[in-house]
């Protein structure tokens, strides 16, 4: 429909209706003599209302000597408008210069409905923050949508982040009392730019990202929040970074750092498995026996899943679960997972003395995982400990060295089973950020978006993590 002049004082009027539509402007005091229509660079169209403001009597009173200011010059001003049906509006309306004819001084007339440091409506302001404010968005995609320039939509994210979690320039201290906390490094740029994300496990809000992944960034955030805060914190969540943990310990040595579940089998499977299994190869091939080196060739993925991994995997073979569709427009083929993996890694541990060492020491790993007294996992890692120690397979021992240098951080997961799942899911949560965003140089504005992120559809549920009172 299309727009037509109109009387109506802060209405736009549209036609070819049976009934006229009246949309309420907001626009206090704007009152709209004619519209016309025009075409932007990206080819949308643009409905530009040409209009005048009313001037208040109280307006025109100088400030300084009390006495009545004149229109010294109005230029024309325009200002960007919500967009209606899909096409851009903006409003195009004289900007009332005033002076004072005895002390001489100037100022322009107020715009109530105008958005502070834009030229814009605040009603627009307003419609972009609330898209930002959502996270669902790119800032491209709601330049499209609103129509404004992607850098002024991410000026004005930058004033909706800078509003929720700063204050005086310093960011606001944590919105809650925490309990356990994780703490992780992250790749920032290329060339081994590190920053550091300390997080809330039970909210998952992020309390503090900074440069680097040393001590200083512990010291910086007890600072922050001040030893009061930190006395009620009881354990902290960390991977075998030797600076983190004696940082806590320096600054906080009630806290008690904890070493999950996922940084241990991530180092067994690194640095164990996949070495073992290359250096089997190697000696297989040595031998000669060049069919036993051959059946350890892709079998990584065997050799670190846990059994019942295998088996719900041999159970969906059995079902025939497609892998990915296939398609006769393209001539693809249905892929089907394949099964027998679990007789396959059956086969390798009977082959292989080494192989059922790793696989002893695997079940009696998450064995230990499940304790919730501390002796008695303090007991099986010993076990595990004595088992590597006994072996002569250099990756073993490195393992049963990582063991003993951490195992009061080891065992102290009997107590509090926390883990670091929520800092690394914040990890692959900043990966996809970055890709949305092709990438942050503004680190600032970066880190407020992962602020921001972390606390999008927030619940707080402690006892959903698991966590004991």
């Amino acid at each position: 429909m299309d727009y037509i002049r109109t009387d109506t004082a802060g209405q736009l009027v549209f036609e070819h209706s049976s009934e006229y539509l009246l949309i309420p402007s907001c626009l206090y005091g704007f009152r709209n003599t004619e519209t016309t229509q025009t075409t932007s660079k990206s080819g949308r169209s643009v409905f530009v209302h040409y209009g005048s403001l009313e001037i208040p009597q109280e307006e025109r009173i100088c400030n300084h000597c009390g006495s009545r200011m004149h229109i010294n010059d109005h230029p024309d001003i325009t200002l960007q408008h919500l967009p209606v049906g899909g096409h851009l509006c903006a409003l195009r309306l004289p900007h009332n210069q005033f002076r004072c004819p005895h002390c001489g001084t100037t100022k322009g007339q107020y715009i109530s409905f105008k958005a502070k440091g834009h030229r814009m409506t605040e009603q627009l302001y307003q419609y972009a923050r609330d898209l930002l404010a959502l996270n669902t968005f790119t800032n491209k995609q709601i330049s499209g949508i609103t129509g404004l320039g992607k850098n002024v939509v991410k000026e004005i994210d930058l004033e909706r982040l800078k509003d929720l979690y700063t204050i005086n320039g310093k960011l606001i201290k944590p919105e809650y009392q925490a309990r356990f906390l994780g703490i992780d490094e992250f790749s920032l740029h290329k060339g081994h730019r590190y920053a550091t994300v300390i997080v809330d496990l039970e909210t998952g809000h992020i309390l503090w990202i900074a440069y680097g992944k040393k001590k200083q960034v512990v010291y910086d955030f007890v600072d922050h929040v001040g030893l009061d805060w930190m006395d009620s914190v009881e354990a902290v969540a960390c991977d075998m970074n030797s600076d983190f943990q004696e940082a806590f310990e320096e600054r906080c040595p009630h806290i008690q750092p904890v070493f999950d579940y996922f940084h241990i089998v991530k180092n067994f499977n690194d640095k164990v498995v996949n070495e073992v299994r290359r250096a089997e190869q190697r000696r297989l091939l040595e031998e000669g026996d060049i069919e036993a080196a051959k059946s350890l060739k892709r079998t990584r993925y065997i050799l670190t899943s846990s059994r019942s991994t295998l088996q719900r995997k041999d159970a969906e073979a059995a079902e025939g679960k497609i892998l990915r569709k296939g398609n006769e427009l393209f001539g693809t083929e249905n892929i089907v997972r394949k099964g027998g993996v679990e007789q396959k890694y059956d086969d390798l541990l009977a082959q292989n003395k080494l192989l059922f060492t790793l696989d002893l020491v695997k079940e009696k790993l998450a064995d230990a995982y499940t304790e919730r007294d501390e002796p008695r996992m303090a007991a099986k890692i010993t076990d595990i400990i004595d088992l590597c120690e006994a072996t002569n397979c250099k990756p073993l021992r490195w393992f049963g060295r990582l063991l003993t240098n951490h195992f009061e951080g080891v065992i102290a997961h009997a107590t509090y089973p926390i883990s670091s799942g929520k800092v690394e899911g914040i990890n692959q949560r900043i990966k996809t950020l970055r890709r949305q965003g092709y990438g942050y140089p503004d680190d600032e504005y970066f880190f407020l978006k992962l602020f921001d992120m972390s606390r999008t559809g927030y619940t707080r549920n402690a006892k959903s993590h698991g966590f004991r009172d």
